[in-house]
């Protein structure tokens, strides 16, 4: 007695969602706006090149800076006020502001651009803006709280806070000693030591928070895919949705096939020579010498397709003639609705005036009868 054994699939049964994502549910997930990202890498970069432009063009605003207070404090304090004077004044402040600030405006809008592009592309939704109500169920609110995301969300802060805490600890012992020699400088040389020592402490703080923002974001990314992975069953109901069920394309294949065959077999009685194998190969040729410059293919069929092809052509009158080396070439090198290759035509010819000449004869034998 024969034992069988059925293997079975119990992911198919449980919905595990073991599998990666497909292309196309990483694509509607993108068009709803999930992507895999950080929001502490653009911040950080922010940081890191805005203290890096401090200290490359530091000059620049010393040099502005210096000189819309000297303006001020020299000229525009003794003026006599007026309605005309304030308002040239604080127009005159404000484009000075404007100036000063352009720099570091236009460090933060590329920054903040290119660390987003950087980590998806380019996306432009408003699926994010959308209300949804299921936001406001405190149940859900309650269970984000306590969620494991918002667990690395909390050490992550923490890490950052204790990261940032050392770094400014040993930037400030390490220049204690100076600090303390601080009352005894100008107020030219405090500046430049406050500039130098923040923009200093500034950029090894960004540099830091770089890393552990890339570190973040290895994090988003493997959440994101996480959270996108589908069990086999969802995999194949998005084939069955994508490109239909298996089961009716097919019967609309075939139903084509079926039509296309009828129409076929409606063109062999039109046909003026059936070429054959004689058994595999059955090709019907169509020769109008006043609307065609040479025969065409109107039907071509292999095994019980040319056997059809005989049997309509036999029906309806149509002279079938063996020669197996035509037949094979004309079914492998043309397709219906194509003329006769150009090397073939000395053959289809002399088909062609062998039909001719039996059609000769029996329209002469009818007329004679």
């Amino acid at each position: 007695m024969r034992t069988y054994r059925l293997k079975l699939d119990l992911q198919l049964f449980n919905q595990e969602k073991t599998e990666k994502a497909t292309p196309k549910k990483k694509q509607d997930a993108r068009k709803k706006g999930q992507v895999s990202k950080s929001a502490e890498l653009p911040s950080s970069f922010i940081l890191l090149f805005v203290f890096a432009g401090f200290a490359m063009i530091g000059g620049y605003f010393k040099e502005r800076i210096m000189g819309m207070f000297w303006h001020l404090f020299n000229d525009q304090l003794t003026m006599e006020l007026s309605e005309g004077n304030v308002r040239v004044l604080f127009k005159e402040l404000a484009i000075d502001m404007i100036v000063i600030l352009a720099p570091i405006f236009s460090i933060v809008i590329i920054v903040a651009i290119v660390g987003n592009v950087m980590q998806f592309g380019f996306l432009l939704t408003g699926e994010p803006l959308k209300p949804k109500f299921s936001k406001l169920n405190p149940l859900n609110g309650f269970k984000q709280i306590f969620s494991p995301r918002s667990l690395v969300e909390f050490a992550k802060s923490i890490t950052k806070l204790l990261i940032i805490g050392l770094l400014v600890y040993q930037t400030i012992a390490g220049q204690w000693n100076r600090i303390l020699l601080l009352p005894h400088l100008s107020i030219e040389q405090i500046f430049n030591f406050a500039a130098g020592l923040t923009v200093n402490l500034g950029i090894k703080i960004g540099s830091v928070l770089v890393i552990v923002a890339f570190l973040d974001y290895m994090y988003q990314r493997y959440e994101h895919a996480k959270n996108l992975r589908m069990s086999k069953q969802d995999i194949k109901d998005e084939h069955k949705k994508v490109e239909g069920d298996p089961l009716i394309k097919g019967k609309i294949r075939e139903r084509q096939r079926r039509m296309a065959m009828q129409r076929m077999m409606q063109e062999v009685p039109k046909a003026d020579v059936v070429i054959t194998n004689p058994t595999h190969f059955a090709i019907a040729l169509q020769y109008d010498a006043t609307k065609m410059e040479a025969p065409l293919i109107i039907a071509k069929g292999m095994d019980h397709i040319a056997l059809k092809i005989r049997e309509v052509a036999k029906e309806h009158g149509v002279i079938t003639m063996e020669n197996k080396p035509l037949a094979r070439a004309l079914y492998e090198r043309a397709d219906i609705g194509d003329s006769i290759p150009a090397d073939l035509f000395q053959a289809v010819a002399e088909v062609l005036a062998h039909v001719y000449k039996l059609k000769g004869r029996v329209n002469h034998y009818n007329r004679k009868g």
